[in-house]
Parts: C-alpha cells; sequence; structure tokens
C-alpha cells in the first residue's frame, strides 16, 4: 500500500482562481445517479481495499474491466457487475468513452476503465447530507401507518411528512450539498489521488500523476459552470496547460497536484459558504445562483442557462404543467413536492430526479442518462429513459420504456410497473438524439437491492439487518390503458411520431384491443337503442355521473386540470 501524500512545498499558488469562473465544482452526476445500495461496495478504508483491487484488474494491457473479471474481483454476481458498469456509465464525465458509446449487448465486453472503475467504487462510501429538520416538529407529526420494522430508519422523511414540510427551504440547497461534496473531496483527496498516482523507483519511493490519470478526475471535480462543456482539467491546472500537443506531458509529483487541487477546493468551499451564509441573512445577493427554479405558479417559472443547473418543478398543487424542448435550456429536471397535478416534461433530458411528490402523474418525455424517484406516493410514472432507479416509493404505477432493468431499493410498498403507454410528436426524435432505444424495453425485470440505505447520514439502528427490498409488481393487462397526452399542449414545431415506439407486449396488446372492440360495440349498441328522446336523456345524464365518478375515483380528474384557466 502506498504512503499518504505528504504536502509538498516546492511549490505555492496563492490565487487558485482569479476569475470567479474558474471555480472548482464537484460533478453532482456521481453523488446523485451514481451510489449503490450494495453492502459489498461499502469499504472501511477505502484505500486498503482498493489498492490490491486495482493491482489484481490492472493486468489487462487495455486498463479495462470488463463484466466477468469485476464480478470475480469483487466476488459478486454477474447481475450486480453489469449493474455496476450500466451505472457507472450513466454518470462518466467522458461522452467518447467506449463503456458510454456501446450498444447495451458489448457493455459486458468493453468494460470500464481501470481509473473510472476505482473512483466509482471510492465514492460508494459517501454519504449524503442529512435534510434540514423542521422548526416545527408538530406540523410534521403526521406520518405512513407503520408497516415496516424499517420505517422508522429508512423513511426518514415520508411522503406525507413532505406534503407537510418540504419546502425547498427545508431541503438541502445545491449550495448546501455542493459544500457537501466539497468537503468530502477535502478530506479524501489525498487517498483519492494515491490511488490514480504511479509509483516511481528512485532515491525513494514516490508518487506522480500522469495528465492522463489527471484527467479522470475530471468524474469527480470540473471548473466552470457549463458542465461537460467546461474547462478540460489539464487546462485549468498550471502544471498541464501549456504542455506540448505531440510530446507527452510529464508527470506530475502527486503532492504537487494535491496542493494545488486543496487550495482550489478551499477556494471554492469558501465561495460557496459565503453564499450560504448571504442566503440565511436574507441578503438578495446571497441567491442560490447556480440554481434553476420554478415555484408553485408555472407563470413565474425561471430558469438559467448553465448546464450545470436543474431545473426545478417545485410545489405544483391542483393543476396541470407542461414544460417543452423550447423552454428548458438545462440538461437536466428536478420535481419536488409537487401533489394533485398532471406535469408534462416533453423533451429531452440526460437526468431527471423525482422526489416527495403524491397523487400525481408525471410524464417526462425522453432521459439519456438515469432517473431517480424518490419518497412519492400513489404517483403514476410515465418515463421513456436509459435507466431508472426507485426509492422508498409507496402505491405508484410505474409505465416505463427503459433499456436497462429498473432499479428498486430501499422501503416500497405495493409499486408495479407497466409498458410504456404514450407518445407525443417529437417523442422519436427526443429518444434519438439522447441515445434510447425503443427496440429495448427490461420495464419487467426489475432489480431489487436492498432496504437499508448505506448512503443515509442516519446510523443504523442497532439489530437491524438488511433485507432485500420489495420489488416490483406487473400491472394486470386488463387494467392498462393509453395514456393521451394532449396534441395542442406541444405547440409547434409538430414531429413525426403517430405512435408509442416501444412495442407492446402480447399480453397488454391483446388486452389493449379487446378493449377498443369492447368500446366500439358498445357505442353502436347506444346509437342504435330503440329510445325516446327523453330516455336518451337519461342514459346520457347517468353516462356522465358515472365518468365523473371515475375520473375522481380513478385519478384522472387531474388530467382536467390543463382545461382550467390560469
Amino acid at each position: 500500500m502506498t504512503d499518504p501524500i505528504e504536502p509538498s512545498t516546492s511549490r505555492s499558488y496563492p490565487n487558485p482562481n482569479p476569475s470567479p469562473i474558474a471555480f472548482l465544482h464537484p460533478r453532482r452526476e456521481p453523488f446523485e445517479h451514481g451510489l449503490l445500495s450494495i453492502q459489498k461496495l461499502i469499504f472501511t478504508d477505502p484505500v486498503q481495499a482498493l489498492t490490491p483491487l486495482k493491482e489484481k484488474l490492472a493486468s489487462s494491457s487495455t486498463h479495462r474491466v470488463n463484466s466477468a473479471a469485476l464480478a470475480d474481483a469483487l466476488q459478486i454476481s454477474s447481475d450486480l457487475a453489469r449493474l455496476i458498469l450500466d451505472t457507472l456509465a450513466s454518470v462518466l464525465h467522458s461522452e467518447s468513452d467506449p463503456l458510454v458509446t456501446a450498444r447495451p449487448d458489448y457493455v459486458d465486453s468493453v468494460g470500464a476503465d481501470l481509473r473510472d472503475l476505482i473512483l466509482f467504487l471510492y465514492i460508494q462510501s459517501y454519504k449524503r447530507l442529512l435534510p434540514r429538520s423542521h422548526k416545527d416538529s408538530a406540523a410534521v407529526a403526521d406520518v405512513w401507518p407503520s408497516t415496516s420494522a424499517f420505517d422508522g430508519y429508512l423513511s426518514a422523511l415520508s411522503p406525507l411528512q413532505l406534503v407537510r414540510c418540504n419546502t425547498r427551504r427545508f431541503m438541502p440547497s445545491q449550495a448546501d450539498e455542493e459544500a457537501h461534496q466539497l468537503s468530502y473531496l477535502q478530506k479524501h483527496l489525498a487517498n483519492i489521488l494515491s490511488l490514480l498516482s504511479e509509483t516511481v523507483e528512485g532515491e525513494g519511493e514516490s508518487l506522480v500523476l500522469t495528465m492522463d490519470g489527471f484527467e479522470h478526475l475530471g468524474f469527480l471535480i470540473q471548473f466552470g459552470d457549463k458542465g461537460s462543456e467546461g474547462v478540460p482539467l489539464s487546462q485549468a491546472a498550471p502544471f498541464f496547460s501549456n504542455s506540448d500537443p505531440d510530446m507527452p506531458a510529464v508527470p506530475v509529483p502527486a503532492a504537487q497536484v494535491h496542493d494545488w487541487l486543496l487550495q482550489n477546493i478551499a477556494s471554492s468551499l469558501e465561495h460557496v459558504t459565503e453564499k450560504i451564509s448571504a442566503k440565511e441573512n436574507g441578503s438578495p445577493s446571497g441567491s442560490d445562483q447556480d440554481v434553476a427554479m420554478a415555484d408553485a405558479s408555472p407563470s413565474s417559472a425561471k430558469a438559467l442557462a448553465s448546464a450545470r443547473s436543474p431545473y426545478f418543478i417545485d410545489g405544483v398543487s391542483k393543476s396541470s404543467y407542461v414544460k417543452q424542448a423550447s423552454d428548458l435550456k438545462n440538461s437536466s429536471v428536478k420535481v419536488i413536492n409537487c401533489h394533485d397535478s398532471v406535469i408534462y416534461i416533453l423533451a429531452p433530458l440526460r437526468y431527471a430526479t423525482i422526489y416527495g411528490c403524491s397523487d400525481a402523474t408525471i410524464v417526462l418525455g425522453a432521459v439519456g442518462k438515469a432517473v431517480r424517484l424518490e419518497h412519492c406516493e400513489r404517483v403514476h410514472v410515465v418515463i421513456a429513459a436509459k435507466r431508472v432507479c426507485i426509492a422508498n416509493c409507496r402505491e405508484c404505477v410505474f409505465f416505463l420504456g427503459v433499456n436497462q432493468r429498473p432499479l428498486i431499493v430501499g422501503d416500497n410498498h405495493k409499486l408495479q410497473v407497466a409498458p410504456y403507454n404514450t407518445f407525443y410528436s417529437q417523442l422519436e426524435e427526443h429518444m434519438t438524439e439522447v441515445g434510447i432505444e425503443a427496440t429495448i424495453n427490461r420495464w419487467d425485470e426489475p432489480l431489487a437491492l436492498g432496504m437499508i440505505d448505506p448512503h443515509s447520514p442516519l446510523s443504523r439502528p442497532a439489530g437491524v439487518s438488511d433485507a432485500q427490498a420489495e420489488s416490483a409488481a406487473r400491472l394486470d393487462p386488463d387494467q392498462f390503458t393509453n395514456f393521451l397526452i394532449p396534441n395542442w399542449i406541444e405547440g409547434e414545431p409538430l414531429g413525426l411520431t403517430k405512435d408509442n415506439p416501444f412495442p407492446l407486449p402480447d399480453k397488454y396488446l391483446t388486452s389493449q384491443q379487446r378493449n377498443q372492440k369492447n368500446l366500439g360495440e358498445i357505442k353502436q349498441i347506444l346509437r342504435e337503442a330503440p329510445l325516446e328522446e327523453n330516455r336518451k336523456r337519461e342514459l346520457s345524464c347517468a353516462l356522465h355521473i358515472y365518468f365523473k365518478d371515475w375520473l375522481y375515483a380513478s385519478g384522472n380528474i387531474r388530467q382536467l386540470y390543463c382545461l382550467q384557466g390560469d
């Protein structure tokens, strides 16, 4: 095992950020979408565990690790090894990496770059930021009936609590989370660099970092505010920025890289902390500048152009809310604390998060990287995505068009999955743009992991052991219906999609055809019924009453919110 990196005394960087645009930021994606509830990946001492693992896997001349080698090294199943590769691919910083561009059939053989894999495994020991507690405990006293021994531990905030208290000011802000991630990187930087470094023999063993190894830190950090379009790490660093592109860059002592990054992290932490402090003190300048946020009023929604900034749809209640590609400058969306509403996000996205929603219908257009749904209750979600993770949800139905197995984690109850059931005119165009294949739909192959979240900041109660999460059942084909998106919602320009691009399984297609046939026969019987005018009016009135009752009982009344005026 390598010695810890000692601080360098050879060079200092008194002003690491002469321009505010060059602040170092943690990449949110690995921390938000890259953590897996697999106990075998949680290492008490990551360096001690990962150093021999790195040496074992480094035998390949390509420095790539395929699924079989990973399963053997970690002593896990092939399914979990594939899950690790798929998850890593969804949060990688390089869009050109072979793991990202590989077709699903080739992912196992293509494998992951060893350095990216080691960093991914290292952060599996990360603990998320604890949500802020509510000042009024009485306001959050109502919770779900306790149906599980894990409820008190796993559901620190249940959906019904979220209805009462979990507006954004009681959740960690983007700035809070960034400060937490920066502090994590600051604490673990020496370990991370030691795993990326190479040993040089000489008067004494020393660690150096090549430019290629340094670029792999882009998995965890970035400079600037434009996401993948930000400043390349090697160009931001003074020791690589002037390297001759035709000549291999000279490796740099790891201690020198360590000192320079620590100064940048300290500078960024100071900047973020000042922003948090100003916001808490009510200063207008302390607003969360990197957060695009929409409140409960659709007309007052605002978005910033930074690719780092998720677009927030927050607190929508008893209304219909629509966002299209032309409305979004952001590559990710977060739907938070929305209730009794219908939300349409008809756009190509990289990431999406749905958190703390209840009694709502949410349609996500095409999400090319990952979707996470958490702490939701009685929600119907229609998703076309590469991958989906469902955590701590109850009585929800997910209509899925997904290229990878849906991941089920945490304390879930009465979940149902069904094939994708809608379309809009630009859907196939958006799917192609973000890389979703309509010929692959693994909606009915959910993969359930553990009930206990190892990344939760809450400690595990004594005597509580982990168990497999409750999986999702398939929706009865007789209950399957198409979801119609009103074409006037889309506006212009219209696309070419005229039908659901995901083929329906035979049972669901047969049921759908039978229902359509029955409906046609009933319409014909009603038209041909020899009834007097007053009897026809009575029948029409009865049908309207039953239809209205069905709208309320099924929750489909929410779809009529879009017909209401502002």
